[in-house]
């Protein structure tokens, strides 16, 4: 008989929501996968894609973690400073088996003092950041330090997902999860990495979105640490 595994995500407004809905996916396939959606208020988030998700749980009446997620999106540099947010990822942490973050979600596991001294990663554009939270930017899709692992931006979701659930349940359940989700990545251009796109393109939108996304986590990590 599989033991079941209590997997929490934390849900908040402004959250990228294939940060969530990826990973989710895919953990939700493991055997003795037990998901919840948890927020501020059981009332529908909206996400950065056009419409919302509801949570299955507040804060109060959320189980405890076995695995903690928390996913990433612009709606990050708002959520530092709530207090009631980093208070449940304190919380939960305290007594799950594995931390984890999607994207910019690391911050928000940085604020709630879990990164010190930790090897990490985040989106590309915000890398630079995570010593302001006491971690060590570190290359690659999915980074693992103990049981704490944090993925790199959006689609890296689906890698940390997979990797965790090979550390749970063995490689060959996470290679069949990977196959019946048609996880078989041939994207039309080679460039999903500054490090491989090109430098007109990483530049372009650098200066659309990026410079200026940055420049606001900054600002609010710094208010919301030295608050």
């Amino acid at each position: 008989m599989t033991d079941p595994v209590a997997i929490v995500f934390l849900l908040f407004p402004g959250i990228t929501q294939l940060d969530f809905t990826a990973p989710a996916q895919a953990l939700s396939r493991m055997p003795g996968a037990r998901l919840a959606g948890a927020a501020a208020s059981p009332d529908p988030i909206a996400t950065d894609s056009g419409f919302a998700i509801v949570p299955t749980h507040d804060f109060a009446a959320c189980p405890q973690a076995d695995i903690l997620c928390v996913p990433g999106g612009h709606g990050v540099a708002d959520a530092l400073g709530d207090a009631a947010t980093i208070a449940f990822i304190a919380r939960q942490a305290a007594s799950a088996r594995w931390v984890t973050s999607v994207c910019t979600g690391a911050f928000l596991l940085g604020r709630a003092g879990l990164l010190q001294g930790k090897r990490a990663t985040t989106h590309w554009a915000y890398t630079h950041l995570l010593p302001r939270v006491g971690a060590e930017p570190a290359p690659g899709r999915v980074v693992e330090d103990g049981n704490l692992v944090t993925a790199g931006g959006v689609t890296s979701g689906l890698d940390f997902a997979l990797t965790l659930i090979a550390r749970l349940r063995g490689d060959a359940v996470a290679q069949a999860i990977q196959l019946a989700i048609e996880y078989d990545p041939a994207p039309p251009f080679v460039g999903g990495h500054p490090g491989r796109a090109p430098a007109a393109v990483t530049e372009g939108l650098k200066a659309r979105v990026y410079d200026a996304a940055a420049a606001r986590m900054a600002e609010c990590l710094d208010r919301s640490l030295f608050a």
